[in-house]
């Protein structure tokens, strides 16, 4: 199984290579100069779901951060944030955007499963569309709780289970019929792509609490009524979403 979980790795870690030369480069630039934290495909904003609370002078870890524009945004909002992705062509586009735009925080290359900081640094861990997808839960979300300090809080958006259930074997854009079981959608490997990871609500759950979580909430992300279809991440398209949840945002507490 490690040798199985390295090979996953450094497939993960070559694809998000080439999707930062392809689309997420280009597209970084608009991220970062946003003005307001906003989650998804959808970009809904913070203040209408009210998940992260007060970031002032609280101590973050982004875990899987791509090019660390979401870090970039809490940290403009008061926060001390650590960005932490496996893939250093991200974190070099992270680094230029850091120069560009500002403000400058801790860029480190690590692992969400083996990630390379202290027992009890964070105050609050992010993660969207990064280590919930890309990682595997029964190692991430260990490492989540092993970083938060007692009452501290985890948040990460990721793709909803449904979505995962209703996406054509050799990937596109979610279809309105279930195209494969809840059991296999745990962990797909797509073809020419990365290996990716979907529990159901109750492996979410049971996996939480076996790693020192108590659940709090369970936000369901549609598109809004004038919401289009992504540029690049063709994962729903903004009908699909319209009807049931693209996304799902979890939060919890380190008990």
């Amino acid at each position: 199984m490690p040798d199985e979980r390295t090979a996953e790795t450094a497939l993960n870690r070559a694809l998000w290579s080439l999707m930062n030369e392809r689309f997420t480069d280009a597209a970084a630039d608009e991220m970062w100069a946003r003005p307001e934290v906003v989650w998804g495909l959808f970009a809904v904003p913070e203040r209408d779901l009210a998940v992260l609370g007060d970031v002032r002078d609280r101590d973050v870890v982004e875990l899987a951060s791509g090019t660390a524009y979401f870090s970039a945004w809490l940290a403009r909002a008061g926060a001390r944030t650590v960005a932490v992705d496996l893939s250093g062509e991200q974190l070099a586009t992270a680094r230029r955007l850091q120069r560009r735009h500002g403000p400058v925080f801790p860029l480190v290359q690590g692992d969400a499963q083996r990630v390379p900081l202290a027992d009890g640094c964070a105050d609050l861990v992010v993660s969207e569309h990064g280590s919930a997808a890309w990682c595997d839960p029964e190692l991430w979300l260990p490492e989540a709780a092993r970083l938060l300090r007692p009452g501290g809080r985890l948040v990460f958006l990721t793709n909803s289970h449904l979505s995962a259930l209703c996406v054509p074997a050799d990937e596109g854009v979610a279809q309105e019929q279930l195209l494969r079981g809840q059991r296999e959608a745990y962990k797909v490997q797509w073809p020419g792509g990365g290996v990716e990871f979907h529990p159901s609500h109750g492996d979410w759950i049971r996996i939480l609490r076996a790693s020192g979580f108590v659940v709090d909430a369970l936000h369901e992300i549609y598109a809004p009524a004038d919401g289009e279809d992504h540029a690049f991440y063709e994962i729903v398209s903004a009908h699909w979403a319209r009807q049931w949840p693209a996304e799902e945002l979890w939060v919890a507490t380190r008990s």
